[in-house]
C-alpha cells in the first residue's frame, strides 16, 4: 500500500498535481482493482489487515517479556483498532465495486462532525496535535534507527543491514512528515473553525508541492514512502516475533 501511494504521488508531483489517481489508500486501493484479478488481490488484503489486527490483538493481551508494560500493550491495542478498521473499509470496498467519499471528503466530514459537538474545537485541535506528536515520534525514532531492535540484524550480512537501515530511515521520515503535516492542517481547522481546511492523505502530498521548492519535496517524500512500503517487506522477513 506505501508503495503504490508513493508511486501514485510521484505521478502527481510529475503531473503538476493533477491526474493520476488519488495518492492514499483509496487510489491504491482503485489501481489494485484495475489490474487482472485485481478483486483477488482486493481480498487477498482484507486477510493481510485482518491478519495484522489479529497479530497487534494478540501482542497487546498475550504479549509477554520486560517490555511489555501497560503503555506497549496500549499502542499495539490502538495499533489492533486501526487495522481492524482498515480491513473493514477495504471489505466495503471490494464487496461494493470501489465505491466509497475520499479521504480527503472523509477527514473533512469528520472535522465538521467533531466541530458541531461540545468543545468540538478543542477535540479537533487535540486530534490535531495528536497527529502532529505521532509524526514527530514516527520521524524521530526513524532517524535513531530505532526500528533496528525489533529486526534480527544478527542474521543478515553487512550489506543487507545498510539497505534495510537506509529503507527504514528514509521511509520512516517520509512517513513522519505525511502524519505530521496532516496534522497542522488539523489543527489549523480547530483554529479557523473551518472543516474544510482539514486534508485526508491526498491533499497533504499535494500540498508539498505549494512549497518553494515546487514539486519536488512531494517527489522527495512520495520516494520516502516507496522506501517505507519495501522497508516493510524486509521487516516481515526479519523481525523479531
Amino acid at each position: 500500500m506505501y508503495v503504490l501511494i508513493g508511486v501514485l504521488a510521484v505521478r502527481i508531483a510529475l503531473g503538476n498535481g493533477s491526474g493520476g489517481g488519488t495518492a492514499d489508500r483509496q487510489g491504491a486501493l482503485a489501481q489494485i482493482a484495475a489490474q487482472p484479478f485485481g478483486k483477488a488481490m482486493l481480498w487477498a488484503l482484507v486477510v493481510g489487515f485482518g491478519c495484522m489486527a489479529l497479530w497487534r490483538g494478540a501482542r497487546a493481551v498475550l504479549g509477554k517479556g520486560p517490555r511489555r508494560n501497560a503503555a506497549s500493550r496500549a499502542l499495539d491495542g490502538g495499533r489492533a483498532l486501526f487495522y481492524a478498521t482498515i480491513c473493514w473499509a477495504t471489505a466495503a470496498y471490494a464487496a461494493g465495486g470501489g465505491q466509497g467519499s475520499s479521504g480527503n471528503a472523509q477527514s473533512q466530514d469528520w472535522t465538521a462532525s467533531t466541530l458541531e459537538l461540545p468543545y468540538g474545537q478543542v477535540l479537533v485541535g487535540a486530534a490535531g496535535c495528536l497527529l502532529i506528536g505521532i509524526g514527530a515520534v514516527l520521524a524521530v525514532r526513524a532517524a535513531m534507527r530505532r526500528f533496528l531492535r525489533q529486526l534480527d540484524t544478527g542474521t543478515m550480512s553487512h550489506r543487507t543491514k545498510q539497505v534495510v537501515t537506509a529503507l527504514g530511515v528514509g521511509g520512516g521520515v517520509a512517513r513522519g512528515m505525511v502524519f505530521a503535516a496532516a496534522g497542522i492542517f488539523i489543527l489549523v481547522a480547530a483554529i479557523r473553525f473551518d472543516p474544510h481546511e482539514a486534508k485526508g492523505v491526498d491533499a497533504t502530498l499535494r500540498s508539498f508541492t505549494q512549497t518553494p521548492v515546487g514539486p519536488w519535496l512531494l517527489v522527495a517524500v512520495a520516494m520516502g514512502l516507496v522506501l517505507f512500503g519495501v522497508f516493510s517487506f524486509a521487516s516481515a522477513r526479519w523481525r523479531r516475533l
